[in-house]
């Protein structure tokens, strides 16, 4: 299993005529932006990232303010984002460099590891980006480069060859001039993952390593990388009441923590339409409206969504701990998933 002797000077050298230089957390060797696009990154497009970017900036534009910073406020601005998990570790992870580290971000990429919501490829992208540290990174994209680089053909569902990858890409890495290699190393294979060497119809012909790349010339980059063990998606049947006053309140309730949701702000959940229309009081039942059902898909999962509208007075609901009404200047504000954004939005219009 051999690799270009000058892989890294051909990454460093591609990035920097033909990658991605102008996203608004590059050009900078600040920890907290490049954190904080790391963390929004995962999992979400790019395009769909820079918006949420600037305007988190523009509310927490530096360490202290978003450790300080109330969680609700932080789930506020997320909202939408999806994933929100990563906003409450992000918060925390704030909290812990603040108290624990004196507001200086650590240098390292071990160190960074120990902190929370940072994984040990995003650790050696901060560490890689900010302080040139010869760290290798291996999230889905650059699995995907390196695997048909290399002919590496060992199930990465099994934990021993997935740290034998690593290995691997350890030896890889540019050996000089780390303060500039390494930050363009490290983006450009985030750059040939998402542009170049795509999951189907990989662009091979404008690949600076494929005249050297091994599922290019078996002619089957599709069997790279390979993992035999897939995660089943799964459906699940969610009634939400979505019960609004005269005034355009809507009842809201925090989601417990876990499970779908946890800690945002939610109309009451139901697992059936019995057990929604058990908490409504009788004098209501006519006026139960079911709305056409919305299907909103998770990672592994698809959620039913029957929104079952209610217009009332403003009286309590007995749903759960800490419902109130929300008004229309208050409810954006709010932590919201993103398909309860969505039915609420024609309230604003």
């Amino acid at each position: 299993m051999g690799a270009p002797a000058d892989l890294s000077l051909r990454v460093v050298q591609w990035q920097r005529q033909h990658g991605r230089n102008s996203l608004p957390w590059q050009h900078t060797r600040d920890p907290y932006r490049v954190w904080l696009s790391e963390i929004m990154l995962q999992q979400t497009q790019v395009g769909t990232v820079q918006d949420y970017y600037e305007r988190f900036l523009a509310r927490f534009p530096d360490l202290a303010t978003l450790a300080g910073a109330e969680l609700d406020d932080v789930l506020g601005l997320w909202s939408g984002l999806g994933y929100y998990s990563r906003a409450r570790n992000l918060h925390r992870c704030a909290q812990v460099i603040r108290d624990r580290f004196g507001g200086e971000f650590p240098k390292t990429a071990a160190s960074l590891q120990t902190l929370p919501g940072i994984g040990r490829s995003t650790a050696a992208a901060i560490a890689s980006f900010c302080f040139g540290e010869r760290t290798a990174i291996l999230d889905g994209n650059v699995k995907r480069v390196l695997t048909r680089v290399l002919g590496f053909d060992a199930d990465l569902s099994k934990a021993a060859n997935e740290r034998a990858l690593w290995t691997l890409a350890e030896g890889l890495l540019p050996l000089d001039r780390l303060e500039q290699n390494m930050p363009r190393y490290t983006q450009g294979l985030m750059d040939l993952g998402s542009a170049v060497c795509l999951s189907r119809k990989p662009l091979c012909d404008v690949c600076p390593l494929a005249d050297q790349c091994v599922a290019r010339s078996e002619r089957r980059p599709e069997a790279y990388p390979v993992k035999t063990r897939k995660l089943k998606r799964s459906a699940e049947s969610v009634w939400l009441l979505w019960a609004q006053n005269h005034e355009g309140a809507v009842w809201l309730e925090r989601r417990p923590t876990p499970g779908i949701w946890a800690g945002l702000f939610c109309m009451p959940v139901f697992p059936c339409q019995r057990s929604l229309a058990a908490v409504v009081p009788m004098q209501h039942h006519d006026a139960l409206n079911p709305q056409a059902v919305k299907v909103h898909s998770l990672t592994h999962k698809d959620l039913h969504l029957h929104p079952v509208k209610l217009n009332m007075a403003d009286e309590l609901l007995e749903t759960g701990d800490g419902g109130a009404w929300f008004s229309p200047a208050r409810w954006p504000e709010l932590g919201l998933p993103a398909p309860v954004r969505n039915l609420l939005a024609p309230l604003r219009d």
